[in-house]
């Protein structure tokens, strides 16, 4: 049997979600030095039966330079985690961004404590 062959392994919605969030990690704002995740643009992850999945995210501002391009990336990146079938990004603003969502590391890396 070729690796193409080999039917997916099967993950718990958790290890799946913890792949999930390991990859939309490599996603960064172009003006700030800290990825998608840590800065608390990601309001939510859902998983369905079905394997696909669908993101609730953010942006630091409505009119944000990087809202042509950030939920895109976050989208492919969440499509190639083994596993998943399909994946989609819905873009929120409510509740509106705040930098208290940022993660600890975040704060610290941006000077915030």
């Amino acid at each position: 049997m070729s690796e193409s062959d080999k039917p997916a392994v099967d993950l718990t919605d958790e290890e799946l979600e913890t792949n999930i969030i390991e990859m939309i990690k490599t996603v960064y704002d172009p003006e700030i030095p800290v990825n998608v995740y840590d800065l608390g643009l990601i309001y939510g992850i859902r998983i369905n039966p079905d394997r696909t999945v669908q993101i609730s995210m953010t942006l630091t501002a409505p009119n944000c330079p990087a809202a042509g391009f950030l939920p895109g990336q976050v989208e492919q990146r969440a499509r190639t985690v083994d596993g998943v079938t399909e994946a989609e990004v819905n873009l929120t603003f409510e509740p509106p961004y705040h930098p208290d969502m940022m993660s600890e590391a975040a704060k610290l890396e941006l000077g915030f404590l």
